[in-house]
């Protein structure tokens, strides 16, 4: 083995043991037990209340975004990404919002 491949060896070794530091492991279990928790109130806020239709529409909507931003944030990664990673992946939401919206005004 020459000395440049004990270098890129010595260096790597050092990038995951960087990396493995900084990158510490999300605790999924407690990540799955809310995304579990939110869908039971989701359920009952559905089933179990006599609140207006709006109201209802607006928590289901809070809920969905809420565990959407869990699923993004522990098991996509993007919490342990750089900013620019996360505007990249949130980037299509403005766009989202705007299609919801077209449809939205079509049954008014």
């Amino acid at each position: 083995m020459d000395s440049t491949e004990r270098l890129h060896e010595t260096t790597g070794a050092v990038a995951v043991e960087a990396h493995a530091r900084d990158h510490a492991h999300p605790r999924y279990l407690l990540v799955w037990l809310w995304l579990a928790l939110l869908t039971a109130a989701e359920v009952a806020v559905v089933w179990f209340t006599a609140l207006p239709k709006s109201w209802v529409v607006v928590a289901l909507l809070i809920m969905a975004v809420w565990k959407a931003l869990l699923v993004a944030l522990y098991f996509m990664h993007l919490r342990f990404e750089p900013l620019r990673v996360a505007v990249l992946a949130s980037s299509p939401l403005p766009l989202a919002v705007l299609l919801v919206m077209t449809v939205l005004q079509e049954y008014r």
